[in-house]
């Protein structure tokens, strides 16, 4: 089993910034892709970007050039940094682990609300 816990989310005027921070734990040696959905109210659930565990990235056009993802190995934990941010961003973000045998672990989420 893997756990992923979220933070860093809240209200932020359009145009501002934030950082999410994903912290896994427990069987984090299976841990393959990392990355980021979210889900606005009313909208499928949406990849926004993702990493490797050797760094290769790949990120959704709606947020290329503004988001950056990263990740540090040693302590488990992936970053969203998100800039320049958009009313449209409003959403729930959700961390996603995803293991060497294909299995997905997904954390509870963190609301992110930006304020036109």
């Amino acid at each position: 089993q893997v756990q992923l816990v979220e933070s860093g989310g809240g209200l932020v005027q359009a145009g501002g910034s934030l950082r999410l921070s994903c912290a896994a734990s427990g069987l984090i040696f299976s841990i393959n892709t990392m990355g980021w959905f979210r889900q606005a109210p009313g909208k499928q659930r949406e990849l926004v970007a993702v990493i490797t565990k050797g760094g290769s990235t790949n990120y959704a056009d709606s947020v290329k050039g503004r988001f950056t993802i990263s990740r540090d190995n040693a302590k488990n934990t992936v970053y969203l940094q998100m800039n320049s941010l958009k009313p449209e961003d409003t959403a729930v973000y959700y961390c996603e682990a995803s293991t060497h045998t294909s299995k997905d672990y997904w954390g509870k989420g963190t609301l992110v609300t930006v304020s036109s």
